[in-house]
């Protein structure tokens, strides 16, 4: 493909790199890293700064953007902005069942071991030397906010501005506490959905004991279960989500001479909800991400069946979703997944993962940092991230209920631009 283009006025250039897999082992194999650079041409080229955007996930690639709006529209008044893919997501040596699939367990699990965010952070700053670039500001949206606090620790000087929406972590609670809070959160989205359409809980209890009483398969094949079908609940955790939900339950039947079955559309929109089936990285990381010398040992399903048994479905139960959770049975039921089971019980077993916050360099960060921290966030839960926050100098937080956790896709241009004022205003304090 080529190496840039023009489109809508906006200049876009691609870059590859050819980056250590493992770090402290430069000499051993390579991965290759895909940034995509996007600068506006109405502006001064030569003396625009950097902003790197680092994706949510973890496991999904950045952005590939149509035009100038959103966040990236406010982002091209004063920066060009590179769109990283993180390791192992799309054009970055992309993880998939397929790349694992020649590999033993063993080295399925050492292999996935090595894309965590201190990892992601480490190709940010090989590709910026690479780039002569001195400093530039970052952008992290939810998992994205993780890797800039990774890297606020261990690069800070390499940072002249960090931006973070919807993804401040907690520095040290295990993932234990991480699920308890959130899986509150969930209930608490189940609730205010139930409440709005009452009727949807009669819906989802007929859509699951059809799914109990039934041999049901997705389009891929995959037999689809009860458990499956809760996982959708992702989604209300995302602004505007109720009503398509509704929508999606309403037409979930289709009645026929022969009786009433689970239409095929509906089916088939179960398993686009999937993603875990083309993004491995979430399912074999998504608890990881929060592990600093101890182990996940499968933390959200224990934590369910400890202290949330109302999310396990039983007939005469009230219906609930679940959340972004994963599950060990992910790997028995999806079908990409299943060749992978034995890799990711060794990574939930594993406890010896490295650090991924310096707590006493961030103590004395003095690089501007702005947050959009989500009042109500299904994802992240608010009181850690303002713990996190009351921990690094030089840091704001603009704590607020108008958006759900993907406000930067709603409304990126105002959030983008309160972030970058905020910042302006801390690096003029005297």
């Amino acid at each position: 493909m080529q190496n840039s283009f023009i489109d809508d006025g906006l200049l876009f250039r691609q870059h590859h790199f050819d980056l250590p897999l493992n770090y402290n082992k430069k000499s051993g194999k390579t991965i290759k890293v895909f940034a995509r650079e996007v600068v506006n041409l109405d502006s001064d080229n030569a003396s625009l700064p950097w902003l790197v955007y680092f994706q949510g996930g973890p496991g999904f690639p950045s952005p590939r953007p149509e035009g100038k709006s959103g966040w990236l529209k406010r982002a091209l008044q004063e920066y060009r902005v590179l769109l990283l893919d993180q390791r192992g997501t799309s054009l970055s040596t992309p993880l998939t069942h397929e790349t694992l699939a020649h590999f033993s367990p063993t080295a399925q699990a050492d292999y996935i071991s090595h894309f965590r965010a201190d990892n992601i952070i480490r190709d940010a700053e090989a590709i910026r030397e690479k780039l002569g670039v001195d400093t530039w500001s970052i952008l992290g949206q939810s998992f994205g906010g993780f890797c800039a606090l990774t890297y606020l620790s261990f690069a800070p000087s390499s940072l002249s501005r960090v931006y973070i929406t919807g993804g401040v972590p907690s520095l040290k609670r295990p993932a234990d506490d991480v699920y308890r809070a959130t899986y509150q959160r969930v209930l608490d989205k189940n609730t205010a959905f139930f409440a709005q359409f009452p009727s949807a809980q009669q819906r989802c209890i007929e859509i699951a004991d059809y799914l109990a009483a039934n041999d049901v398969s997705l389009p891929n094949g995959q037999t689809f279960t009860v458990e499956q079908f809760q996982l959708i609940g992702i989604n209300l955790g995302r602004s505007g989500a109720n009503l398509p939900m509704y929508y999606l339950l309403e037409d979930a039947f289709v009645e026929t001479a022969q009786g009433k079955y689970l239409s095929y559309s509906f089916l088939n929109a179960m398993l686009t909800e999937q993603s875990h089936q083309t993004n491995p990285i979430y399912a074999f990381l998504h608890e990881p991400i929060y592990n600093q010398g101890d182990a996940s040992t499968w933390s959200a399903h224990r934590v369910r069946n400890e202290h949330f048994t109302a999310f396990n479905y039983e007939d005469g139960k009230p219906f609930l979703f679940t959340g972004e959770m994963v599950y060990p049975w992910m790997f028995d039921q999806m079908k990409t997944l299943t060749p992978l089971k034995a890799a990711a019980d060794i990574l939930a077993s594993k406890s010896d993962w490295p650090e991924l916050y310096d707590l006493e360099t961030l103590a004395k960060n003095t690089v501007p940092v702005t947050c959009a921290v989500y009042a109500d966030d299904m994802y992240v839960e608010m009181d850690y991230s303002r713990e996190t926050l009351k921990g690094i100098p030089n840091s704001r937080a603009w704590i607020t209920n108008e958006y759900e956790h993907n406000g930067l896709r709603a409304d990126g241009e105002r959030i983008l631009g309160k972030l970058i004022d905020m910042g302006e205003q801390i690096a003029n304090l005297p």
